[in-house]
């Protein structure tokens, strides 16, 4: 299902994100002078350039290997990758004093074998500018399109457990609706809800849950089944992620002890050694090709 689901949608969503980027590479290379002149002025005006940029050095970098490198603030890198700002309480010497860092680090950095004219000094081609632009684009296009796979492939899950629900005469409600998940009414379900929980010293922390789910035949007050939908494209990265759901429900059982209902929802890639490791923390699954296994779980 999942292979399907990948070769049916990944390419068309890939190919969309990279005439995307590659309209965005053309424009950082109209505000750079084809990448020849990268200023503090420009990345203040135009901080979404950035994660460009990066991907123009040999080798393209890591945002956490730019602040590293370029040993400059990681709120100012993160608010101008994330948040296409410049942190508002950040004064101006400071922020030009870093800014000039990362040129000065980029400008090192720029991969002159992509972009020859640096080194001739002549003005490029457009063939070489298309060039350049295009393996730009396609080293930004990964790191761009594999969250809108992840995004959509999350999409895709929770509408096979709203068709399962709604078949079921399950409502669904906002998160605004819901003023504790304790309170949620019987025969409802919400997306993205926060939990409040406790860490092992003792103070406070959210809990995101994908799906909370009210069985319809609950009475009085409880905690809903909560569900995390995870799916897959491999092995190894599943057993390299999978103690953080072991950490949530080790928070949760903290503050509501046998309450507590926590189940994954699973698509694709999971082996033996993931599933055990999970249900040797007590953590039960609903395969995705098997919605019906809800049922046994009182929905």
């Amino acid at each position: 299902m999942y292979n399907e689901w990948f070769i049916e949608f990944a390419p068309k969503t890939y190919n969309e994100t990279r005439i995307e980027t590659t309209k965005q590479v053309e424009a950082a290379f109209e505000l750079t002078e084809n990448l020849s002149n990268i200023t503090s002025a420009m990345l203040r005006d135009n901080p979404a350039t950035l994660p460009i940029l990066r991907m123009a050095t040999a080798p393209p970098i890591a945002r956490d290997r730019l602040i590293g490198l370029a040993q400059v603030s990681p709120n100012l890198v993160k608010r101008m990758e994330i948040d296409n700002n410049i942190p508002l309480r950040m004064g101006a010497t400071q922020l030009e004093a870093e800014l000039v860092k990362i040129t000065k680090l980029l400008d090192r950095l720029t991969d002159r074998y992509v972009l020859p004219w640096l080194q001739s000094g002549k003005t490029p081609s457009n063939a070489e500018r298309r060039r350049a632009a295009t393996i730009i684009a396609d080293r930004l296009c990964g790191t761009v399109a594999d969250p809108v796979i992840r995004n959509a492939q999350e999409e895709r899950q929770f509408s096979v457990i709203s068709q399962w629900l709604d078949d079921k005469g399950y409502s669904i409600v906002s998160t605004s609706e819901v003023a504790s998940p304790e309170q949620m009414k019987p025969g409802t379900y919400a997306y993205h809800l926060n939990i409040k929980a406790q860490l092992g010293d003792g103070s406070p922390v959210n809990i995101p849950i994908d799906v909370a789910i009210k069985p319809a035949s609950s009475h009085g007050v409880g905690l809903p089944l909560l569900v995390e939908a995870k799916s897959a494209g491999d092995f190894a990265n599943v057993n390299k992620r999978r103690k953080e759901e072991a950490d949530k429900v080790s928070n949760l059982k903290r503050t509501y002890s046998g309450d507590l209902r926590y189940i994954l929802f699973l698509g694709g890639y999971f082996d033996p050694g993931y599933l055990g490791y999970e249900a040797a923390e007590g953590i039960d699954w609903v395969w995705e090709h098997r919605t019906d296994d809800f049922a046994a779980l009182g929905l």
